[in-house]
Parts: structure tokens; C-alpha cells; sequence
């Protein structure tokens, strides 16, 4: 695209560089990214990163779809697009019926094309396969529950489009999906280019991804680009399952920020590689919400989006046209919050049945036992060095699920504790009347309900210790050595984020230590010996951490990495065997507090 300088517009003609031709063509792209299968509420967003300002009541796929359906008002040319994992990783009300409840939902929402995601492959190639076109499940028989539901039998399939042009078959070279698709508005058309990170491999489990391979996304698009002008279209925009991170708390008040440019991202250098042909890029991944505009290939800058995830912000993005050379003249994009306390906003009735129904279908499976606990565990009981008693038994079960050597042959797991979720594990029965102490299913999906896979990876000992490091405030990207992977500008941690350690880790941290040097390379210990700075370990992460999240940066240097199980699974199946016993002898054990001795603290 070339901006065009126009001197005037007038009667719906525009004088641009001395020729008159029609007004451009307004389109509307509503776009939305890692939406996971959320479609109940989330929770809340809050409405401002620097105060206790109230939080917003966010999501809810029936009132995404009642956002959708206000901004597609606006103006009859539009698209509904997601830059991909819509499904896989996700809750138990989409996860037991095989996702089809997401793809059912998303058809009446009213979407149009989705970039593939890498948890898109998390049950396989057949499996997407079986997403987009349609029928029941091979072997389970909670598929296909259109009769109850009111959706059709077998299962409809996704009357969208997936998008994948970089993965093919490793044999016939062939995509998988479709490449990319072409929309007509009026006397215009825009083409939707799909990618999938080139990454996945690296962070599904290789099962998933089997006789599949992932080319450069950048090299992917640039070579589509003549394609698409020798169709005669020229508005390029590229739907990337890929992205990148602004340092600054989520907020209302911040999803339109791009602080940093993202810089030290993914996304960055991606962008900087593109043809020129591409205007916009919309982008995910990352769970972050931001608004930017990065160079492409040319120096020039194109509009780059992301709206956090599973539903809680919506993009909407507003293009124009030229109908005589077909190019984008301009981009102007806004996140915007997905808001359920807005008055006027009217969440779609037909997919709130059908969410309602299935829920009613799912509490079965949420109320089965699957352990005890000898007293609570609530996810804020954090002592003073910041460890809880279930933020170690998460870890332990991630630890437990990796240690053998054909799943990772882990040593150390660690957990972010953003990802333990209120309300914890309580020890009074809930309303389902399981009894007291008694674990339900749906109690652990509640503490873990983001749906991350473990990935196994390999640091160094003083990779650890800088992990350990990048847990503290006052660490960032101006005192910290180039190798700890801060990207430019990076001001650390907001506040202490305390990773939980598994069994046998134990190091000491002290308050007073300056930024960068508050872990002691000599108290990090596994199972009683030192760590050695110059040996490599094998370590458990999730996969939000495992690409850096939480502004665990070091973590993405991390090498020779294996997919894991889902978390919730890792975890269920600790509650039902939690000592490991070979033949299971000893399931049924009761699950107590430990002592909390993993992290010290020393002032």
C-alpha cells in the first residue's frame, strides 16, 4: 500500500494526486484472538493498571456476540476474524464435548475466518479436520450432542473458514487448510492471510502435530503477495497466530497502549519482515491486549493489534478502500472491552440456551470426586517467602507428570501464581454435596481453568538462578545483563510474583537485596545438593511460561522442549495417586498442607 496525499474530499468523490476517482470503500474488521472456549464469563478486567479502581465484569460468548452484532450495525461491510486458539486448552464446558460447543457458538456469533492456533492442534490434525467439516467424534459419545442442545446432528462443523498457509503436509507439501480467503465489498476486495506460529512443534505435544510442518510466517505471507496481485487484490491483512507483549498491567485503561513497541517480542522482527503489500496485522498468543504500529519490510509503519483473550476485549478496526488500485488507504483500530454491565447491551439469547445447556450436561462430570484434602487450601494463603500449600501441590503434580523419561525427564517444576485461581481448594462440600474435604473435578478445573499444557525444557543452573531473579521487583531491562532476556525498556515485575517450586527446591531470597541480586547462587538446592550454574536441568513450566509470560523472559531461551498434559489433567491425576505408587495401591491418600519450607526468606 501507498498512502495516497488527497487535497479535498467532496460529494463523495476524492481529488487525490490530480485524478478523481469513487469515495474508498469503508469496511469493518471485528477481530478477537485466544478466545480458548470461554464461553461463560471470565471474571472481571480491571478498569484501571495503576488504581483499586472497581473491576469490569467482562466476557461471555453470548455477549461477544451482542458486541458483534452492535459493531457489524455500524456498517454493512465487515468481517469477523480471530488470529487463532479458539478452541483447545479449554474449559470443561467446550473440552468434554470435543470443542464443539465453541464452534457451534462462533457460528451463530456470526465468525468468518480464524487463523489456526497452535492449541488448534492439541487432539490432532484429524480432529481440526473433523472441527471444520462437521460429524460426530470417533469414539466418544459426549459428541454430538446437537438434540439436547438444539444444535444440528451430527455436528455442524465450523461454518467458518480456518486459515493455516504455513502448515503442510510433510509428504505432499499441501496445506492443511486453505491458505487464506478473499472478501468482496462492494467494488473492493481484502484478502485474509492465515499463520500459524512456525513454533508449534516446539509446544504441542508431538503427537499433535505429527507429519506437519511449520514454515517461516514471514517468508509464508511474502510469498502469497504476488499470488494475491495476480488475482488483482492488493488490501493484504494477515490473521497470526504469534505476538507480543507490552510491559504494563492489562487493564481498560491500557489495551490500546503499545509501550515498548513490543520490542524483543515475537511479533516485532516478524512484522519488520513483511511485503509492503501488508496493512494490517491482527495477532494473539500472548494474551495480551495492545495496539501498535510497527515497520514493515519498507520502514513503513502498519497497524498491529491483539485483544487479550478468551473474550474479555473485542478489536474494532475501521479500513478504507481505494476501489481504482485496490489498496488500503488507511487503518484506525480500537480495542474495546466486552463489558457485561454496559446498559443498552443485550447478550444473544440463542447462544445462551445452548451454553445453558450444556452446562446442564457438564455438572455430572464437574461434581465427580477425584481426591480429599485434609484441610483448605485457598489460593491467596501465600506465607511471608510467598509460597502456598497448593501452590506446592500443583507443582508437585506437574513434576509428578514430567518425570519420567519419556515425558520430559523433569527435574524441578514451577508454577506461576497467577495461574492458581480463586477460590483454591476449599474444605467444606460445595453445593453439589460431594462432603467435606472431598475434590470434585470441577473444583480443580476452577483453580486451573486456562486450560495450559506443561512443556519440559532445559536451563542452565544459571538460567535457574536468573528465573529466580526475574521473580523480584526492582529487575528489569536498564540493570539487568543482556543474556537475562529483558526486551528494551522492560521496567520488571509490578510486584513480587513468587513462582511455587516442587519437592526438593528449596533456595533463599532476601528483601533487602537489590534489584537483580536477591537469590544467592549458593542456597539454590535440589534434593540436597547445590545447583551448578554451568550444567544444564530439565525443568516444567506451563506453556504460557514457557514463551515468557509473567515476564519470566529467560524462559524463552529455554531448549530442547517436549508438550506436555493439560495442567488439570496433571493435577486430577496426582489427587488420584498422589505418592506415585507403581500399582496404584495407594490412591485414596488424603492430601495435607505441607510445611511450606521450599522458599525462604530472609528479612
Amino acid at each position: 500500500m501507498k498512502l495516497i496525499n488527497c487535497l479535498v474530499k467532496l460529494l463523495g468523490f476524492s481529488v487525490c494526486s490530480g485524478s478523481i476517482y469513487a469515495a474508498d470503500v469503508p469496511v469493518k474488521i471485528i477481530a478477537f484472538n485466544d478466545f480458548h472456549g470461554q464461553l461463560e464469563a471470565p471474571g472481571t478486567l480491571r478498569a484501571n493498571a495503576a488504581t483499586a479502581a472497581p473491576a469490569i465484569p467482562v466476557g461471555g460468548v453470548e455477549w461477544m456476540a451482542a458486541y458483534v452484532d452492535s459493531l457489524k450495525s455500524k456498517n454493512p461491510n465487515n468481517a469477523v476474524v480471530s488470529a487463532g486458539d479458539l478452541i483447545g486448552a479449554t474449559p470443561l464446558i467446550s473440552a468434554l464435548f470435543h470443542d464443539e460447543p465453541t464452534i457451534e457458538a462462533m457460528n451463530r456469533l456470526g465468525l468468518e475466518f480464524n487463523a489456526v492456533g497452535n492449541h488448534e492442534f492439541d487432539e490432532g490434525r484429524e480432529e481440526l479436520v473433523r472441527m471444520q467439516k462437521g460429524g460426530c467424534h470417533p469414539s466418544d459419545s459426549n459428541s454430538c450432542q446437537g438434540a439436547i442442545v438444539g444444535t444440528p446432528v451430527p455436528f455442524e462443523g465450523a461454518q467458518f473458514s480456518f486459515l493455516a498457509a504455513n502448515v503442510q503436509d510433510a509428504v505432499s507439501k499441501k496445506t492443511v487448510f486453505v491458505p487464506y480467503a478473499i472478501k468482496t465489498f462492494g467494488a473492493v476486495r481484502v484478502a485474509f492471510i492465515g499463520m500459524t506460529l512456525k513454533e508449534t512443534p516446539t509446544i504441542v505435544s508431538p503427537s499433535g502435530v505429527a507429519g506437519l510442518e511449520f514454515l517461516d510466517e514471514a517468508t509464508t505471507v511474502n510469498a502469497l503477495i504476488p499470488k494475491l496481485r495476480a488475482r488483482g487484490v492488493r488490501a493484504v491483512v494477515v490473521l497470526i497466530h504469534q505476538g507480543g507483549t507490552q510491559p504494563v498491567t492489562q487493564a481498560a485503561d491500557t489495551i490500546n497502549s503499545c509501550v515498548g513497541n513490543l520490542a524483543g517480542t515475537h511479533i516485532a522482527p516478524l512484522v519488520n519482515r513483511l511485503d509492503d503489500e501488508v496493512d494490517l496485522v491482527i495477532s494473539g498468543h500472548t494474551h495480551q491486549a495492545y495496539n501498535c504500529l510497527l515497520p514493515n519490510k519498507s520502514g513503513r509503519l502498519i497497524s498491529v493489534t491483539s485483544a487479550n483473550s478468551i473474550g474479555r476485549v473485542l478489536t474494532d478496526i475501521d479500513i478504507e478502500v481505494n476501489p481504482k488500485n485496490g489498496d488500503i488507504t488507511s487503518v484506525t483500530a480500537q480495542n474495546k472491552v466486552v463489558d457485561r454491565s454496559a446498559t443498552g447491551v443485550v447478550p444473544d439469547a440463542e447462544i445462551a440456551a445452548i451454553v445453558s445447556k450444556y452446562r446442564a450436561l457438564a455438572m455430572p462430570i464437574a461434581n465427580r470426586v477425584i481426591g480429599e484434602i485434609t484441610a483448605a487450601m485457598p489460593d491467596s494463603a501465600l506465607n511471608a517467602a510467598g509460597e502456598s500449600a497448593l501452590g506446592d501441590v500443583i507443582a508437585d503434580a506437574q513434576l509428578q507428570a514430567t518425570g519420567a523419561s519419556d515425558k520430559g525427564n523433569a527435574v524441578v517444576a514451577f508454577m506461576n501464581p497467577g495461574g492458581i485461581r480463586a477460590p483454591g481448594l476449599l474444605y467444606p462440600s460445595s453445593a453439589a454435596g460431594e462432603g467435606d474435604g472431598k475434590v470434585t473435578y470441577g473444583e480443580v478445573f476452577t483453580v486451573q481453568p486456562f486450560g495450559n499444557s506443561l512443556t519440559t525444557l532445559t536451563l542452565s543452573g544459571e538460567q535457574i538462578h536468573i528465573l529466580l531473579e526475574q521473580q523480584f521487583t526492582g529487575c528489569h531491562a536498564g540493570n539487568a545483563p543482556a543474556s537475562w532476556n529483558y526486551p528494551a525498556g522492560d521496567t520488571g515485575q509490578a510486584f513480587n510474583r513468587i513462582l511455587q517450586v516442587s519437592s526438593g527446591f528449596i533456595y533463599t531470597w532476601s528483601a533487602l537485596g537489590p534489584g537483580c541480586d536477591k537469590v544467592a547462587q549458593a542456597s539454590i538446592t535440589l534434593n540436597g545438593k547445590a545447583i551448578d550454574p554451568a550444567l544444564e536441568y530439565r525443568i516444567t513450566v506451563n506453556n504460557f511460561l514457557a514463551d515468557g509470560g509473567d515476564k519470566f523472559f529467560i524462559l524463552a531461551k529455554g531448549k530442547q522442549r517436549l508438550g506436555g498434559a493439560q495442567d488439570v489433567d496433571a493435577l486430577e491425576a496426582f489427587f488420584a495417586n498422589p505418592l506415585n505408587d507403581a500399582d496404584a495401591s495407594l490412591s485414596g491418600v488424603q492430601i495435607a498442607p505441607g510445611a511450606q519450607n521450599r522458599i525462604i526468606r530472609l528479612n
